[in-house]
């Protein structure tokens, strides 16, 4: 009898806290220093979720371990619905880099709860203008005949821009040497600069330096065209079976009950469906890719497989 009771009262509380929710400020966490995609998304994110509930979204940046420190506070945070976290594909890369390693990442991803996709812009390959290739066969023919000379830019060792390169490599046969950097706009400066051939990034970024000419970008790891650089192919159809994406994301810890959890990700799409949080990422050139928890999951769960296998085949460095 007691036992029910308390299932009973739990359940009871469980409810009124998704009635009265928010109650409070929604507290959205930026695992990185200001700056950067996540920051491009989350402040219009909080402007929006300001004017929808007349409570107060401030933005946190909550940098450290290659965003490990930030994500590990919101899951831990108290699970109300009022704490979020605004990240990429660093989530799941900082778990499998630590698994490499036989190392304890700070979170479990059984610990996040899928909330919303905000934008999924896939990457895009680039090289010095100094470089005698004007497309990827040409590449991979110049990459062959100078085996492991040429040398490709990253944000650094498993992230975001090395991972699809080496997918890259991996898929046609070729090695290149890695520059590692410390961000993402770092090792495209490095390629500017002729200390490296090769880079990535996505198409906000590099879509400018190759109108400029100061980069010529050969292809995407898109599953198809952006409209940013839309004149360039994607691996896909160019038989490289590869894909890889700059996303971003929404998410909260997986402790909160389901009644509020469904109340936060309504709140989420609404956000998002402003004009103004689109205006904000449409005029950096980043392409709004609203997707509801449940269609995220599935995203985060296909791009998790192919970059933590990717991973694997690159091994300890």
């Amino acid at each position: 009898m007691k036992q029910k009771l308390l299932v009973v009262a739990m359940l009871s509380a469980s409810t009124a806290m998704a009635q009265d929710f928010p109650s409070k400020a929604i507290n959205i966490t930026v695992p990185n220093p200001p700056g950067g995609m996540n920051q491009l998304h989350a402040q219009p994110l909080s402007n929006a979720l300001e004017k929808l509930t007349s409570q107060a979204a401030p933005v946190v940046n909550r940098p450290g371990a290659v965003g490990a420190a930030g994500t590990a506070y919101v899951v831990n945070a108290p699970p109300d619905g009022h704490s979020w976290l605004v990240t990429t594909a660093n989530l799941h890369l900082a778990v499998e880099k630590d698994k490499l390693y036989g190392a304890k990442t700070p979170y479990s991803l059984d610990q996040i709860a899928f909330v919303a996709l905000m934008s999924s812009d896939p990457l895009v390959l680039g090289v010095h203008p100094a470089l005698p290739v004007k497309n990827v066969k040409e590449l991979i023919a110049l990459a062959k005949k100078r085996d492991n000379e040429l040398v490709f830019a990253s944000s650094g060792p498993y992230g975001i821009t090395h991972t699809p390169v080496a997918m890259f490599m991996d898929a046609t046969g070729i090695k290149m040497r890695h520059l590692p950097t410390t961000g993402g706009g770092p090792a495209i400066t490095q390629t500017l600069g002729g200390h490296s051939q090769v880079c990535s990034g996505g198409p906000a970024t590099m879509a400018p330096h190759g109108k400029s000419g100061k980069l010529r970008l050969l292809a995407t790891w898109g599953d198809k065209p952006h409209r940013a650089v839309k004149q360039l192919p994607t691996f896909k159809s160019l038989g490289i079976d590869i894909e890889a994406y700059l996303w971003v994301g929404l998410f909260t810890s997986a402790a909160v009950p389901e009644a509020t959890l469904t109340k936060v990700r309504d709140l989420a799409r609404r956000a998002i469906a402003e004009a103004q949080f689109q205006k904000t990422l449409e005029n950096a050139q980043v392409v709004p890719d609203y997707r509801d928890g449940a269609a995220f999951k599935k995203f985060f769960e296909a791009d998790h497989q192919r970059m933590a296998a990717t991973i694997k085949r690159i091994g300890k460095l």
